[in-house]
């Protein structure tokens, strides 16, 4: 997996399935909009891009308001919005914008999973990292795709809610136990499994070192 050091942001573009291999984070939102929406069948003005609403992404906000696609813009969890590019009924088409490293590389692991891409380019907040990143060898202006960001074909991906979310509902207390929402993902088999769980306190403290609850 792609370490960025103390590159701790980077542009990405992601989408699902349907737009891999179209597009291109060096060419024009425009471009990559039109080009989007021609590989699934719709107009620009019916594409939901979601944004992290952030100053540093205040030319993405206005190139898609120009293009009139729709947007969707985020205070938080941009690997959420990257995996949800993927996935049926969610009505998201693409993830652009700066956000965190980590964060990029995380959702390069799921869209290997799902058959969707990324790409993304290191981006520097000040001089002192782009001394940083050139020390490093790293090429400010080269794309970093999915499979420069997670090397390995064999990946496996998990996700559990902690709080309510549109991607996946979060741990709800029930008596004597809890239940949890994940996602669970290979990218060699390509399997997409959502688990629903409840664990029970009683069970689980015959075994584990970890003190539950008791309601």
């Amino acid at each position: 997996m792609f370490a960025p050091g103390h590159i701790v942001y980077m542009d990405k573009l992601a989408v699902g399935p349907a737009a891999r291999g179209k597009i291109d984070i060096a060419a024009p939102v425009v471009d990559n909009l039109k080009a989007i929406a021609q590989a699934k069948g719709k107009q620009v003005n019916d594409l939901t891009v979601v944004i992290l609403d952030r100053p540093r992404n205040a030319q993405y906000i206005a190139d898609c308001r120009a293009c009139g696609a729709r947007l969707k813009l985020i205070t938080d969890g941009d690997v959420a919005a990257g995996l949800s590019t993927a996935l049926d009924g969610t009505g998201v088409d693409v993830l652009m914008g700066i956000g965190g490293s980590p964060e990029g590389v995380i959702t390069a692991s799921a869209l290997k999973c799902m058959g969707g891409e990324i790409q993304c380019r290191l981006w520097p907040r000040d001089e002192s990292e782009k001394k940083y990143a050139l020390e490093m060898g790293y090429r400010l202006d080269k794309t970093l795709g999915i499979d420069d960001l997670v090397h390995s074909d064999n990946v496996f991906f998990s996700a559990t809610g902690i709080t309510d979310g549109e991607l996946l509902r979060g741990v709800h207390y029930i008596s004597g136990g809890a239940t949890t929402d994940s996602l669970v993902m290979r990218s060699r088999s390509g399997t997409v499994r959502r688990i629903q769980a409840t664990h029970r306190w009683e069970k689980l403290t015959k075994f584990s070192s970890v003190e539950y609850m008791s309601d």
